[in-house]
C-alpha cells in the first residue's frame, strides 16, 4: 500500500481483499495464482473476461464459488489506476464495494469472498473476484413458470402478488439511495427453491446478483431509474406473469404518488423503453432464452404497464 508511482509503474502493485475464511480453501499465495486456475464448470468467456464456478474444499467443508476475472480492462483505467491506487478502478474491486454496500442496507445479495486487482506495468489493469454461489436458488425468468405449472390458480395469484411487492421494495430501496442496477432482469433475481412451493413469506427472501454496474446517480437519477424498470419490464415477458402483476408492481413501487404526473410520464417513458429492447432483441435475431430471459413470444406491447 505504500509504493510509490514509479514502482506501480515500472514493477506492479495489487490491491487485494478477501474473507477471513478464504485462506481455509485456498494457499496463502492465491493472488499469484488466481488468475491463471483453470476453470471448466459452468465456465464462459468473451471480450477479455470470464466466469465460471470453482467448487473448493478443507476439512470436510464446502466452499463454492462464482471466479470473475477480467483480463484485458481499458488502459486509461490502468494509468489511473497508477495514479490513484486506492480508489478500486477495476470492475472487481467496485463490485465487492457493492456487495458489501447492498449487504450494510439490508439488500439481499450473494457473500463476496476475496478480490484482487492487479495494477500494471506501464497501464496494464487485471481484477478477480469470488462471490459465493447461491446455493439452493433458483432464477425467477425460471422459477415463475415452473411454479404456474405446480400451484392452481388461486395460490398462484397469491404467490405472484407477494412476489411482486417485495420485487417493488427492492427496487425501491435502491432507488431510493439513487443506487441503480443498470441490469436489473428477472434472471439477475433469484429465490430459494423452497420458495416455489406453496404460498411463502417473501420478506428479504429476492436476491439480487452482478452488481458490478451498480452504481449513485444523484442528478440524472431518473435516466437510470427508466431503464432498470424498463429493463424488468422487458424480462417480465415469461409464462405466468399478466398484466394485472406488471400493475401490483407499479402500484406497489409508487404508492399513492402513482396518480402524479410524474409517475405517469414515467410510466410511458418505461414503456418506450422496454419497446426499444425487445425490438433490438428481434432485430440481432437472439431468442430471449439466449440472453437467460426466457419468454412467452407474445406481442410485448399487451402487457406492458396498464393504466391504474
Amino acid at each position: 500500500m505504500r509504493e510509490t508511482l514509479w514502482q506501480r509503474l515500472a514493477l506492479g502493485a495489487r490491491r487485494v481483499c478477501q474473507r477471513p475464511d478464504w485462506t481455509d480453501f485456498v494457499s496463502a499465495d492465491w493472488a499469484d495464482r488466481i488468475m491463471a486456475v483453470t476453470v471448466t464448470d459452468r465456465f464462459h468467456a468473451k471480450q477479455g473476461r470470464s466466469t465460471g464456478r470453482w467448487i473448493l474444499g478443507a476439512n470436510g467443508r464446502r466452499m463454492s464459488v462464482y471466479l470473475k476475472r477480467h483480463y484485458l480492462l481499458p488502459w486509461w483505467r490502468g494509468w489511473l489506476a497508477a495514479v490513484w491506487p486506492n480508489r478500486g478502478w477495476s470492475p472487481a474491486l467496485q463490485e465487492w464495494r457493492h456487495l458489501e454496500w447492498a449487504r450494510s442496507r439490508g439488500v439481499p445479495v450473494p457473500r463476496a469472498v476475496a478480490a484482487a486487482e492487479y495494477i500494471g506495468p506501464w497501464g496494464r489493469l487485471q481484477s478477480f473476484l469470488a462471490v459465493e454461489e447461491l446455493s439452493g436458488m433458483v432464477p425467477l425468468h425460471e422459477a415463475v413458470p415452473h411454479v404456474a405449472a405446480q400451484l392452481d390458480e388461486p395460490a398462484f395469484r397469491k404467490w405472484k402478488r407477494g412476489l411482486a411487492i417485495e420485487l417493488a421494495y427492492l427496487a425501491r430501496t435502491l432507488h431510493e439511495q439513487r443506487r441503480f442496477h443498470k441490469d436489473f432482469y428477472l434472471c439477475h433475481l433469484f429465490i430459494p427453491e423452497d420458495l416455489t412451493i406453496g404460498v411463502p413469506d417473501w420478506s428479504g427472501r429476492v436476491h439480487l446478483i452482478d452488481l458490478h454496474r451498480l452504481k449513485r446517480h444523484p442528478r440524472l437519477g431518473i435516466v437510470w431509474q427508466i431503464k432498470d424498470l424498463a429493463q424488468l419490464l422487458y424480462s417480465s415477458d415469461v409464462v405466468g406473469i399478466d398484466a394485472r402483476d406488471r400493475l401490483r408492481f407499479w402500484r406497489a413501487y409508487w404508492g399513492h404518488s402513482r396518480h402524479g404526473w410524474f409517475a405517469k410520464l414515467l410510466r410511458r417513458c418505461i414503456r418506450y423503453k422496454a419497446w426499444r429492447y425487445r425490438r433490438h432483441n428481434l432485430k440481432r435475431s437472439k431468442p430471449l432464452k439466449a440472453r437467460c430471459l426466457s419468454g412467452t413470444g407474445t406481442d410485448f406491447s399487451n402487457g406492458s404497464l396498464p393504466s391504474p
